[in-house]
């Protein structure tokens, strides 16, 4: 069993396989608003792309897709995914931003704390993005929120499976209600057995208001969302539509 890995080979497969709904979601969303904007075509910049979900529908599209993310394993997949696309394996705190048309955090981009800046680099990142962008780009996000007055909430197990996988995620909120740890166990069938495997993920949770506020900080019109098409936030989801003036 391995452990100390961030969306390591197992844990990307399985999330490739059983988890992009979300990320599809927000590509319809991305693609729809860009096609209202008269942006459609242009340049997007994937923060936190995953395997590649988002970049792929983007660039069937038409538009050029940079994808960044800090696993390895998940741009691997994204590559194979999304041929035409560019992808990177950085920290969202780190890459350098070229100019588009329209950026995606989407997938909790914004909560992790592998890197102990992210705290307070928050508003940091979304000046950047503002710089990137092209008059009337776009910025499409999603974060999660700690849950008020839910109880059950605080503490949950979710269990999936599926051809050859199955996965079990223990989430705890902490006392502040600023932080979230996941233990996920991964079990992945390798020729006739399973191999295990298990990460640790701690997220910061975010309150919608101070995200707003940090948006038009940075300079955004920001509005907030019920979801990504048909696809409505549940209670401890928050997400946003940003727009460059």
């Amino acid at each position: 069993m391995s452990r100390g890995r961030f969306y390591a080979a197992d844990l990307a497969f399985v999330h490739d396989q059983g988890f992009g709904e979300l990320a599809s979601a927000a590509a319809g969303e991305l693609i729809s608003r860009m096609r209202r904007a008269g942006l459609a075509g242009g340049r997007v910049v994937d923060l936190g792309c995953g395997s590649g979900v988002l970049a792929a529908k983007l660039g069937a599209a038409g538009s050029p897709v940079l994808g960044v993310d800090v696993s390895r394993a998940m741009i691997a997949l994204a590559r194979k995914r999304a041929p035409a696309a560019r992808f990177r394996v950085a920290s969202l705190l780190d890459v350098e931003i070229p100019a588009c048309e329209a950026i995606a955090i989407v997938g909790e981009g914004l909560g992790y704390l592998r890197d102990a800046r992210l705290g307070g680099g928050v508003p940091r990142l979304l000046r950047r993005c503002h710089a990137a962008l092209s008059p009337g780009g776009l910025l499409l996000l999603d974060v999660r929120v700690a849950p008020r007055g839910r109880a059950r909430l605080l503490r949950r197990q979710v269990h999936r499976e599926g051809d050859g996988w199955a996965v079990l995620a223990r989430t705890e909120v902490g006392s502040d209600r600023r932080t979230l740890t996941r233990e996920i166990t991964v079990f992945r069938r390798v020729g006739r057995l399973y191999r295990r495997s298990h990460e640790r993920h701690r997220v910061r949770l975010h309150r919608p208001a101070e995200l707003e506020r940090a948006l038009r900080g940075a300079g955004f019109a920001a509005r907030r969302l019920r979801g990504y098409g048909r696809l409505v936030f549940g209670p401890d989801q928050a997400g946003f539509a940003a727009r460059r003036g």
